[in-house]
Formats: structure tokens, sequence, C-alpha cells
């Protein structure tokens, strides 16, 4: 495995996997090189929506693929937006109008508790029966106004108390560090090394 395929479009997302995967030596394509379209998510949970996404992303370029399906989930909203993180506000995309849902969704809710949640998986081939799957989380709390302008998506409204700071404010260093996906990555990262060796 030389070469690798990322199922996603975002940006934000594609800086952080392809940072954390340097150190592999791999070459990192986003599937925009191959004019791979975004696949349908129809799946309730995370792990079924990221293997869906990396299998397609295989069938479409022929090579290994990585997704993740990854959201922010919300204690007094029973794990909402969840899986529906991307879209929380409806089409098209906004997280400015995800983020006005949610802190208004939380007006009347004294737990401001959350937690950003990751999943990774990695086929090798379009139907590899042993996907390498990897997870983690990052809890925080959901603050009314936003701070900082690093991240993406909740960044700015996700408050980590430890810290004193939001997601938003840390610098992209610190971020990939201590991050669900980046807590996910390492586990997939140390999996995928540990086969590159056998």
């Amino acid at each position: 495995m030389r070469k690798l395929v990322i199922a996603s479009n975002n940006p934000g997302k594609l800086h952080e996997i392809g940072h954390l995967l340097e150190p592999l030596g791999l070459e990192v394509l986003p599937q925009s090189v191959f004019d791979i379209s975004e696949v349908d998510e129809p799946y309730c949970t995370f792990i079924e929506n990221a293997l869906a996404k990396a299998r397609h992303a295989s069938r479409c370029s022929g090579l290994p693929a990585l997704a993740d399906d990854s959201g922010i989930c919300v204690n007094a909203l029973n794990g909402q937006p969840g899986i529906h993180s991307a879209r929380y506000a409806g089409e098209p995309k906004s997280d400015e109008r995800n983020n006005q849902k949610l802190i208004e969704a939380l007006t009347h809710q004294s737990d401001h508790n959350a937690h950003y949640y990751c999943v990774m998986t990695l086929v090798r081939h379009v139907d590899d029966p042993q996907p390498i799957i990897a997870d983690g989380s990052w809890h925080g709390q959901i603050i009314p106004q936003p701070r900082g302008n690093g991240g993406f998506g909740y960044d700015p409204h996700f408050y980590l108390p430890e810290l004193g700071v939001t997601s938003a404010e840390l610098p992209l260093e610190q971020k990939n560090k201590i991050s669900h996906r980046s807590q996910a990555l390492i586990r997939l990262v140390e999996s995928i090394r540990q086969e590159m060796v056998k």
C-alpha cells in the first residue's frame, strides 16, 4: 500500500488527515483527483457511513481508501446532531446555520456537555472483508458565543474547560494531538504501520 485516496471533499478534514498521515510516507490523494462524487450516507451509525464512503472511493479509484464519519453529539439532545452534523440545518450545508440551529436548540437546556466522535475506516480494496477501523471521542461543552477563527464545523462553539479555549482557538498542531479525528487516526495509523512491517 503506497497510495491512498481520502474519501472526502472537506478541505479542513483533508488537511488534518493529510498532516497526520505524512510520517507513513504514503502518497495521499483526495477523492476529487478522481472526480469521485460524494456518496449517500443512509445509515444510522457512524461506522456504516464511514465504510460506505471508503468502499465507494475505492471502487471509483481502484486504490485503498480511507474515510471517516464524524459529528458532534450533544447530551441534552439525545446525541444529536450526531450523524446529521454536517447537514443539521438542511441543504446546502452551512457551518453558520448548523451552529445557529444548535445554539437555539440548547437555549432552554441546562446541560451543554457534548463530544465530538469520529470513526475512521480503511479498506485495502473495495471488497475488503477486514477493514481497519478505529474511533475517537473528544469531550467538551457547547457555548453560545463563537470564539476563535481556526477549525471548521462546530469548533467555534466547542469549549474545552480543561484548556479554557474553544477548538477554534487551538493551534492546528495542538488540535491534531487531542481531537477526536486525531485520536481515531493515530490508532488507525498504528494499525497500518503494523501491517506495513509484516
